[in-house]
């Protein structure tokens, strides 16, 4: 049998871990008359009304959803 390892040597150590990329999405243009999957793609983001502000995280699928409707949103880079 293996020895269990103290809960110390598990737990990730606080500090190692960096600041993930956050990007502002906010929607500037109307959903009503696009085609479904853009108006499920605003969904998917959170928007689904003007002006609603949304702070998700730079990751790939994000971006590709962001590319999907970049005419219907203005998306700012977060510090």
């Amino acid at each position: 049998m293996s020895e269990a390892q103290p809960v110390s040597e598990t737990q990730p150590v606080l500090g190692t871990q960096q600041a993930k990329k956050r990007v502002r999405v906010t929607q500037v243009a109307s959903g009503l008359g696009r085609k479904p999957g853009q108006i499920e793609t605003l969904v998917g983001l959170g928007l689904n009304k003007l002006r609603r502000t949304r702070e998700l995280e730079d990751t790939p699928s994000v971006r590709g959803m962001i590319r999907k409707v970049a005419h219907l949103i203005q998306v700012e880079d977060v510090p």
